[in-house]
């Protein structure tokens, strides 16, 4: 089976416009993404799908593929879904343009859960760390069964309780990794909305919920980190100058 991957890419982001042209130690934010994409599945497989000719120019210029999206996708999976009808391959796998830390294991990791089981739609997660706050509405928050299948993913601290002896002890946290196929991501895009969940939360997996899909979640390595604001340039860096060693 053939896999590459889609890094969807939108300059006019709402929280923070340009976002992944934004320098991290000297490097676009997307080129550090597409560089790790490429250590899983080739540089060949890999492709950035943009609205914006500033993005593409990038990109190009370091060596990857682009494929030109409309702007008028609701989210990065609807992007997804557009290039993925320009390129042919058995699964398409979604890597967030915001996660220069990827493990590039994590992805490979998701292209054989959904080799072992084309059904399923696959997403990653880990637990947060100390230092994060299961309250900030900037980390998806992720439930689910004993056997990792996703019950839901929510903005607030989720699971719930009534009493402190019932606190979880630790919570899970989205890590935008996904594994779909050309049909699952065909009827996503035929939707042509929001779903109501989607839209209220603003985390777009839920749409497949709704859908009735089955949604395998699986642990990836932690210290996942995101850029969502400015705020979290800082310590991205210091985490990619951890990592190489720079």
């Amino acid at each position: 089976m053939k896999a590459v991957v889609l890094i969807p890419a939108r300059y006019s982001s709402s929280r923070y416009p340009g976002k992944p042209l934004v320098p991290l130690l000297g490097k676009p934010m997307i080129i550090w993404v597409a560089e790790l994409a490429s250590k899983a599945v080739g540089r060949d497989n890999v492709y950035v799908a943009t609205e914006d000719i500033r993005i593409s120019k990038v990109v190009a210029q370091a060596g990857f593929n682009f494929v030109m999206t409309t702007d008028s996708c609701l989210t990065g999976t609807d992007r997804l879904a557009e290039a993925a009808e320009q390129i042919d391959a058995d699964i398409y796998i979604n890597v967030q343009g915001d996660e220069p830390v990827v493990n590039p294991e994590d992805i490979e990791k998701a292209i054989e859960i959904k080799k072992k089981d084309m059904s399923l739609i696959v997403n990653g997660y880990c637990w947060l760390s100390e230092s994060e706050d299961p309250n900030s509405v900037n980390i998806p928050k992720v439930i689910t069964t004993e056997d990792d299948v996703l019950v839901y993913m929510s903005r607030s601290a989720l699971p719930g309780y009534k009493d402190q002896r019932n606190a979880p002890k630790a919570y899970k946290k989205q890590v935008c990794i996904y594994a779909f196929n050309a049909d699952e991501l065909k009827m996503y895009k035929s939707f042509g909305r929001k779903s109501e969940l989607e839209f209220s939360e603003d985390i777009e997996i839920l749409r497949f919920l709704e859908f009735g899909n089955r949604i395998q979640m699986f642990e990836t390595t932690a210290g996942s980190l995101a850029v969502d604001v400015p705020d979290d340039v800082a310590p991205v860096e210091k985490a990619l100058k951890e990592l190489h060693q720079l």
